[in-house]
């Protein structure tokens, strides 16, 4: 019964807020920018480089009507198409200056329609509605909370089976690596269990729950290799990735080490936006066709220890 009672809560509390929506939409979305074809629009505004089969699976729309609004974006000027250099099946979408402008006025529009909801609203009451919104975003979708406790800690018993997952999980959704990614993950991490001398590996942990990792391996008496940097999806953006290779960048440091280096790939893009902030420079590229087979380029990143 309690589960019954839940369920028809949350059932009674969508078919509110999708009138609200709704009344909304009227307003915002009309023509020519119907609701689907307005959050096509933001989702490569925000995305700024995706593929229409990411914007489908995550607006869950038909591949059809995907098909017929990209095309109808490009008559119109809206977006433009680049070849993904990772998958040449593939196309990048981005909007155009005209679909900027479009996408602007969108905003416009919608500020403009939910300001008019709030502003009836007693003073006293828009920040429980506010808090009440985070907290559902927050729970549906496994976002960290400001009441979440994020610990860093060197790894123990049994953690590293989970890094190796975290791996294989990311890695094959995100970027369709195969099965000898993770392979080469654990073979590297079962070497590291033998001779952790001169390294250390840490999991940042949430609520208790492993989400990222980051070690450092010795390479010789005066260098260090940065490996195994990993952040569940759910939680990147949150700060998390920051304070894991800033706990590896001491670690070096109390070490004495005068110099670290890291292996990435070039599609990693905000992992690399990272290693630039902390000041690493790329110093070498090689082609890699073992793990999603299609050519990758591996990039070897070096940072001087003062």
């Amino acid at each position: 019964m309690k589960t019954i009672h839940s369920v028809e809560k949350v059932r009674q509390f969508n078919r509110y807020y999708a009138n609200v929506l709704g009344k909304i939409d009227q307003e915002i979305y009309n023509q020519p920018f119907p609701l689907t074809e307005a959050r096509v629009i933001t989702e490569i505004n925000h995305r700024n480089g995706c593929t229409a089969t990411e914007i489908r699976e995550t607006l869950g729309i038909d591949r059809g009507y995907m098909s017929r609004i990209v095309q109808k974006f490009e008559e119109d000027s809206i977006i433009y198409k680049e070849r993904s250099t990772d998958d040449k099946r593939q196309y990048q979408l981005y909007l155009t200056d005209n679909g900027r402008k479009i996408y602007n006025n969108l905003v416009e529009d919608a500020n403009r329609e939910v300001g008019k909801m709030i502003r009836t609203l007693p003073e006293q009451d828009l920040p429980k509605l506010l808090t009440a919104m985070e907290t559902i975003e927050t729970i549906l979708s496994q976002k960290i909370s400001p009441q979440s406790e994020v610990a860093i800690r060197p790894f123990q018993s049994g953690d590293l089976g989970y890094v190796a997952h975290l791996h294989g999980k990311l890695y094959d959704k995100t970027y369709h690596f195969g099965k000898m990614f993770e392979y080469y993950v654990m073979k590297g991490l079962t070497e590291f269990m033998l001779d952790t001398a001169g390294g250390e590996l840490w999991v940042a942990e949430v609520n208790g729950e492993i989400v990222g990792s980051i070690a450092i391996t010795k390479f010789n008496d005066n260098t260090a290799q940065l490996r195994w940097f990993v952040l569940d999806e759910h939680y990147q953006g949150l700060g998390i990735g920051k304070r894991l290779m800033e706990t590896a960048i001491e670690f070096c440091r109390n070490q004495n080490y005068q110099h670290v280096f890291l292996w990435t790939v070039s599609i990693l893009g905000a992992a690399r936006h990272l290693y630039q902030k902390y000041g690493f420079t790329l110093t070498e590229e090689k082609q890699n066709d073992e793990w999603t087979g299609e050519a990758l380029t591996e990039e070897r990143w070096d940072l001087e220890l003062l």
